[in-house]
Parts: structure tokens; C-alpha cells; sequence
């Protein structure tokens, strides 16, 4: 999936994993390709972070947004990374760097908001995924907790779609050896 790709693919993803008739039609603009949608009667959303809070409000699932002030905090800090740092324009420098930070941040984490399972996983986890999917046995041990965290998400019911399952070593991720 190329990165002028990945923002409509990622949002018409999001809107079947949200059970949303699929109806809307994205566009893309400028060099960076950020993905605008044209709703029926008001003006067009642009943004990816933007579309697909809206589209939670649309299929009723605001929990996806954050229960608490601060978790809703912590969503749209997500988001705006998932924006600004998992863009098209990733060197494989940018993305190790962004890999150690992320294990680092989920090592006491289930989700990346702690305990409940937000828009900020899905978002994550279909930009993460054309990186993963690429990763050697050995740097997915590297960066333990972000493969824990990938393997749960994507087998979270409805997340992974017709995206490829991303092969972990088990017996690594889930036993804690003394």
C-alpha cells in the first residue's frame, strides 16, 4: 500500500470495521495527497485524524474517541502523531526511531490510551502495518511490546480486513521467561 494510497485505504477500512454503509468518496490533495471528504450537505472534512473522528460519531462509537478528558487527550495526541509521523515520507532511520519510542511508550500499556481500545490503536495499527509486515523475526523481538501490541490489535474482530497477517514467534511474545 503506497503512502498517497494509505489515508482513503486506511478510512474506507475504518468504515467497514465501523459497519458504515460505504458511501463517501475521498479525494486527495496537495503533494502530500491529505485525504478530504465531501460530506452530503456541509462543507468537506479535510484530514485523516479529522475524517475518522468523524466517522466515529457517524456509526455511534464515541468511546472510540476517549471516555475521559484525559483519554480523549491521549487519542488526539495519537492521531496527530499517526498524522504527522507515520506519513508517506519515512526513512527506514524515521521508523526505527519511531519503533523504539512506541516500545518504550506501551511497555506498561495493553493499548495506547492503557486499558481501553481506541480509534488511536485502529489508526496506528493500519498505518504501522506496511512496516511491520516487512520486519525480520528478529526486530520484531527487538521491539517486543509494540509486536505484542500489533498481534492483539490486529486480531482484535474486524480490524485487519483483507490485510496480510503479520507472523510473530509466540512463545516469545507470550511467556515471560526468568
Amino acid at each position: 500500500m503506497s503512502a498517497k494510497m494509505a489515508a482513503a485505504e486506511e478510512l474506507t477500512l475504518l468504515e467497514k470495521l465501523l459497519g458504515l454503509r460505504r458511501g463517501n468518496k475521498y479525494s486527495a490533495q496537495g503533494d502530500r495527497q491529505i485525504p478530504v471528504l465531501q460530506t452530503n450537505n456541509g462543507p468537506s472534512l479535510t484530514g485523516l485524524a479529522t475524517i475518522a473522528a468523524h466517522l466515529v460519531k457517524q456509526a455511534n462509537k464515541e468511546h472510540l474517541l476517549g471516555s475521559t478528558a484525559e483519554e480523549k487527550a491521549v487519542v488526539q495526541q495519537w492521531l496527530e502523531y499517526r498524522v504527522t509521523r507515520i506519513g508517506g515520507h519515512s526513512s527506514k532511520e524515521d521508523i526505527r526511531t519511531m519503533l523504539k519510542d512506541l516500545n518504550s511508550y506501551l511497555e506498561d500499556k495493553v493499548y495506547l490510551t492503557g486499558n481501553n481500545f481506541t480509534l488511536a490503536d485502529i489508526l496506528l495499527y493500519y498505518g504501522l502495518h506496511r512496516f511491520i509486515v516487512d520486519l525480520t523475526f528478529q526486530e520484531k523481538e527487538k521491539y517486543l511490546n509494540v509486536s505484542r501490541w500489533f498481534s492483539h490489535i490486529q486480531h482484535y474482530p474486524g480490524i485487519r480486513q483483507h490485510l496480510s497477517n503479520v507472523v510473530f514467534i509466540k512463545n516469545r511474545l507470550y511467556t515471560n521467561t526468568h
